[in-house]
C-alpha cells in the first residue's frame, strides 16, 4: 500500500504518490494497477518500482519503498544503497541521490528512463554528460568521468549562451596576444637580439604564466579531478603534457646549472614556454568549436519546444473570452482557436471546423479537416475556420510534452555499438600515458642530442594528440542528431539501441486494428438471434462495452447512442483477453467477443454462423453477444483501410521485409483485408498470447522481428519483439511497450524510421572509424616512428591543433544527418 510519505511519483507530474487508493496519483483516474491513462507506464505490485514496459532491475530501482534517501557513486551510477557508505568499485564517498547523480535504467532494460520519473523536485532540471549519459545531477557541472560540462537534459528555448562557452571564449582572447608574443620570442627572439638568452627565459615565463595558469586552469582543474575520480580521460592528457612542458622550462629558466650542456640551444637551456601556451590556445579554440557544435545537436528539441503557443483564449462561463497564459489553461477549459492561430492544449473540437496543420509533428504535410468531435492536437496550426476545443491534456501530459521527454530521453541513451568504445576508451589514456613514457625513455637512451629534450617534446606530442573524445562523441552525437531528425518527422524513438535494431529488421508483424485500419470504425448493422431483439442486442452490447478502450467497442457505443438507447453501468467488467469481453448488466452475464470467445464460453454460434461469414467476406469486424451462455445476436462494424497503409507495405516489401498480418478479428475478415493490401500471411483470431508465440517463433527461425500495434493487447508482443512499433493515435499501454511510436499511426513512418536507422548506424560507423583510425595514425607520428625514415617530427602544437579537430570532425559528421 502506497502512502502519503512513500518516495515514488507519479511519472507525469512527478508528484508523490497520495495515500487514496493502493495505487493512486494526484492525476484523476490514475487509480489502477496499470496506469495507462495517465501515465507513462505503471505502479508494479510491489510499488518501490516504477514501470515503463517492463520492470528495471533492483540494482538501478529509482528508488526504495522505505528509504529517505538512495545513495550512489557518481562513478558508477548503478551502485545505489539505502545507507551511506564508500563505493564498492572505486572506494568513493556514496552521494545522496535527490542532491546528486542519478542513474538511468540498466542496459538490461529495453527502454530508457522516462525523465520524469527521475528522482528530483518537479520542475527541477535534469543534467547529464553528452557523452556518459548514466550520469545525471541537478545541478550544474562537471562530468566525473571525462570531464565535459554537464547539460540539462532538455536545454531551454530561451537559456543565455552556454556559460562554458562564453568563459572559455574570455580566456582565449584575453590571452591570444600573449601566445603570440611567446611564440615569435620563442623562434626568432634570438635572431632580432633583442634579448639575452637568460633573460628572454624569464621574459617568456612571465609572459606564459596568465596563460597557463589562468588560461589553463579549467584543464588542470579537470585533470586533477580525473586522478581523484579515478577515471583518466582528455584532460589528463591534456594536463600532464603541458604542465610536464611548462614545469620543465621553469625549472630550466630558474636553475639552469642543474641541467647537462647537451641541453644547451643557443646559448640557454631550452625552454618550451610556446609549446605550453600554444597547446592551452589551441584547445581553448577547439573546445569552443566543439562546444557551439554541440549546441546545434539540440536544435531539434528547442524547435519542439518553439512550437507550443503561449497564451491561449478561454472561454468563461459566461460566455466573455479571455485571454491567458498558456499555464493556467485546466481539463475541461472551453478555449477558442481562431484562423492562423495555433491549438494551445491537447483536446476535442466542441464547436465549427476547419483544416489543422500537424506537419510541425507528424510530418503530414496536408492539413487535416476538423470538425466538432474530432481530436485536436496542441502546437498544430489551425489554418482556416474557427473552432472551439475542450482541453483534455494539459502541461507534461500533451503530446508535445511527451515528444519532447521521449526525444530527450532517447538522445541520452546508450546505442550497444558504444559498448565497444567504451571498452577501448577505458584503456586508452592508462595506455597512451605508458607509450609517452615510453617515448620519453627511449628517446632519452637512444635518441640523437639533446635526446631527452627530444624525448620530453616527443612525449608530450603523445599525450596532446591522443584524444579520448572523438571516440566518446562517436555515437552519442549521432544519436542525439538522428532523434530530433526523427522527431521531426513524426518518428519517436524510445532509445538509441532501438535505432540500431530497426535496420536489422527482416520480418514486421502488423495488427489490423488501427495499424492497418484507420482505427475508427463504423457500425454496420445488429442481427438478432431467435428470441432476441435487435434493440436489446445492441443496447446490451454497448452497455457492457462502456468499460472498454477498444475502437470497435466506440462504434458500438456510438451507434447505441445515437439510437437514443438507455444504457445500464455493467456491475462487473473484464477485458485485455484480446478475444472480447466479458461482463455482468442488468443481472444478465454477458460475453461480447469472436467466435474463440463464445467457444471459450461453452456457445453455439451455429445459428447465425451464413450471417457472420458473409459479413466477414466483406471485411467487417463480427461480434457474437451471449447471455447467459446463450447467443443472442451479433455485431458488425467495419474498419476502412487507412490511404496510406498499401504504400507503406509496398515499400517494406520492397525493401525485402516479411508482412504478417495478426489480429484478434475473425479469420475469413483477417483474409478479406490481407487480400485486398496483398499480405499473404495471415493469422486470425489471436489472442494477446498467441502474438507473443508467434513472434517467439520468427525469432526462433533466426528472424530479426518488429510488431506494429496500438492496442492493449498488442503490449505483450510489442514488448517481446526485437523492434516493438506503436501507433501514435493508440493506447498508452502500447506506446510505453514499443521502442519506436509513430506519432501519425501512419506505416509510412516504419520506412522513414528504418531510412533513419540505416543512416544513423552508417554515421556512427564513420564516426568510430574515424575516431580510431586517427589515433592509431596520430600516436606513431608523435612518438617519433617516422623520423629514422623520413626524420619527420610531430610538434606538440601541431599535435594540438589535431586533437581538437578530431572532435569537431565527429560532431560535424553527426551533423550531416539533419
Amino acid at each position: 500500500m502506497i502512502n502519503a510519505n512513500s518516495k515514488l511519483r507519479d511519472p507525469v507530474c512527478g508528484m508523490a504518490v497520495d495515500a487514496q487508493g493502493p495505487y493512486s496519483s494526484l492525476h484523476e483516474g490514475v487509480t489502477q494497477h496499470f496506469c495507462s491513462a495517465k501515465c507513462q507506464g505503471a505502479f508494479d505490485a510491489e510499488p518501490a518500482r516504477y514501470l515503463a514496459g517492463q520492470a528495471a532491475p533492483a540494482s538501478t530501482a529509482m528508488a526504495a519503498t522505505n528509504a529517505e534517501v538512495v545513495y550512489a557513486c557518481p562513478m558508477h551510477p548503478e551502485v545505489r544503497q539505502n545507507t551511506p557508505g564508500s563505493c564498492p568499485k572505486c572506494g568513493m564517498t556514496l552521494i545522496a541521490a535527490t542532491a546528486g547523480v542519478q542513474a538511468e535504467r540498466s542496459p538490461a532494460a529495453s527502454t530508457a528512463t522516462p525523465i520524469a520519473a527521475l528522482d528530483v523536485a518537479p520542475g527541477a532540471a535534469l543534467y547529464t554528460c553528452p557523452m556518459h549519459p548514466e550520469i545525471r545531477q541537478d545541478h550544474p557541472g562537471n562530468c566525473p568521468k571525462c570531464g565535459m560540462t554537464l547539460e540539462p537534459v532538455i536545454p531551454e528555448l530561451d537559456a543565455e549562451e552556454n556559460v562554458e562557452l562564453k568563459d572559455f571564449t574570455r580566456r582565449f582572447w584575453w590571452t591570444l596576444p600573449l601566445t603570440v608574443v611567446v611564440t615569435v620570442l620563442a623562434m626568432f627572439g634570438h635572431q632580432l637580439g633583442l634579448f639575452q638568452p637568460g633573460p628572454q627565459s624569464w621574459i617568456e615565463l612571465s609572459l606564459s604564466l596568465p596563460i597557463v595558469l589562468w588560461a589553463g586552469w579549467p584543464f588542470f582543474v579537470r585533470g586533477a579531478q580525473s586522478l581523484i575520480h579515478r577515471s583518466p580521460n582528455m584532460w589528463t592528457l591534456i594536463g600532464l603534457g603541458t604542465g610536464a612542458a611548462f614545469l620543465y622550462s621553469v625549472a630550466a629558466t630558474v636553475a639552469p646549472q642543474a641541467f647537462p650542456t647537451s641541453f644547451m640551444s643557443m646559448g640557454r637551456i631550452g625552454v618550451y614556454y610556446e609549446a605550453a601556451a600554444v597547446i592551452i590556445s589551441l584547445t581553448l579554440l577547439g573546445q569552443m568549436l566543439e562546444l557551439k557544435a554541440r549546441s546545434q545537436t539540440s536544435a531539434a528539441i528547442k524547435s519542439l519546444l518553439g512550437l507550443a503557443p503561449k497564451t491561449a483564449r478561454r472561454i468563461r462561463a459566461d460566455g466573455t473570452e479571455e485571454d491567458v497564459p498558456i499555464s493556467n489553461v485546466h481539463v475541461g477549459d472551453l478555449l477558442r482557436i481562431r484562423p492562423g492561430e495555433k491549438v494551445p492544449v491537447d483536446g476535442v473540437v466542441t464547436e465549427g471546423s476547419s483544416a489543422v496543420d500537424e506537419s510541425m509533428l507528424t510530418g503530414e504535410p496536408i492539413p487535416v479537416s476538423k470538425r466538432s468531435g474530432d481530436k485536436l492536437i496542441g502546437a498544430t496550426l489551425n489554418t482556416s475556420g474557427a473552432l472551439v476545443m475542450r482541453s483534455e491534456k494539459v502541461g507534461s501530459q500533451t503530446m508535445l510534452a511527451q515528444i519532447v521527454q521521449m526525444v530527450a530521453a532517447a538522445q541520452r541513451s546508450k546505442a550497444p555499438m558504444q559498448r565497444m568504445a567504451d571498452v577501448v576508451a577505458g584503456y586508452f589514456v592508462v595506455s597512451v600515458i605508458l607509450i609517452a613514457l615510453t617515448t620519453f625513455v627511449a628517446w632519452g637512451l637512444f635518441g640523437p642530442e639533446p635526446s631527452w629534450v627530444f624525448g620530453l617534446i616527443n612525449a608530450v606530442a603523445v599525450l596532446i594528440i591522443a584524444c579520448p573524445c572523438a571516440l566518446g562523441l562517436a555515437t552519442p552525437m549521432s544519436i542525439m542528431v538522428a532523434t530530433g531528425k526523427a522527431a521531426t518527422s513524426g518518428v519517436l524513438f524510445r532509445d538509441a539501441a532501438a535505432i540500431e535494431k530497426l535496420r536489422e529488421v527482416d520480418t514486421i508483424i502488423v495488427d489490423k486494428t488501427g495499424t492497418l485500419t484507420e482505427g475508427k470504425p463504423a457500425f454496420d448493422c445488429v442481427i438478432a438471434a431467435p428470441g432476441f431483439a435487435e434493440q436489446d442486442v445492441l443496447r446490451l452490447a454497448a452497455s457492457l462495452d462502456q468499460g472498454s478502450e477498444h475502437p470497435l467497442a466506440d462504434a458500438i457505443v456510438r451507434a447505441a447512442r445515437a439510437r437514443q438507447l438507455v444504457l445500464d453501468k455493467p456491475a462487473t467488467f473484464e477485458s485485455g483477453s484480446g478475444i472480447g469481453v466479458r461482463g455482468t448488466v442488468g443481472g444478465q452475464a454477458l460475453a461480447l467477443g469472436n467466435t474463440a470467445l463464445m467457444e471459450e464460453a461453452g456457445v453455439d454460434v451455429s445459428p447465425l454462423r451464413p450471417d457472420a461469414e458473409r459479413l466477414r467476406g466483406e471485411g467487417a469486424s463480427v461480434m457474437h453477444l451471449a447471455i447467459d451462455g446463450r447467443l443472442a445476436g451479433l455485431l458488425a462494424v467495419s474498419d476502412p483501410i487507412k490511404a496510406s497503409t498499401a504504400e507503406a507495405l509496398e515499400t517494406l516489401r520492397a525493401a525485402g521485409i516479411r508482412v504478417v498480418m495478426a489480429t484478434g478479428d475473425g479469420i475469413t475478415t483477417a483474409k478479406a483485408v490481407a487480400k485486398r493490401l496483398g499480405i499473404d500471411e495471415v493469422y486470425g483470431e489471436v489472442k494477446p498470447a498467441d502474438k507473443l508465440v508467434l513472434v517467439a517463433r520468427l525469432q526462433g527461425e533466426g528472424r530479426v522481428v518488429a510488431m506494429a500495434g496500438d492496442g492493449i493487447n498488442d503490449a505483450p508482443a510489442l514488448a517481446k519483439a526485437d523492434v516493438g512499433i506503436a501507433m501514435g493515435t493508440g493506447t498508452d499501454v502500447a506506446m510505453n511497450s514499443a521502442q519506436v511510436t509513430l506519432i501519425k499511426g501512419d506505416l509510412r513512418g516504419i520506412a522513414t524510421a528504418r531510412l533513419i536507422s540505416v543512416a544513423t548506424v552508417r554515421n556512427m560507423k564513420q564516426n568510430l572509424m574515424f575516431a580510431l583510425v586517427y589515433n592509431a595514425l596520430g600516436i606513431p607520428v608523435a612518438a617519433g616512428v617516422l623520423y629514422s625514415l623520413t626524420g619527420w617530427l610531430l610538434s606538440p602544437m601541431i599535435a594540438a591543433v589535431a586533437m581538437s579537430m578530431s572532435s569537431v570532425s565527429v560532431i560535424t559528421n553527426a551533423l550531416r544527418l539533419r
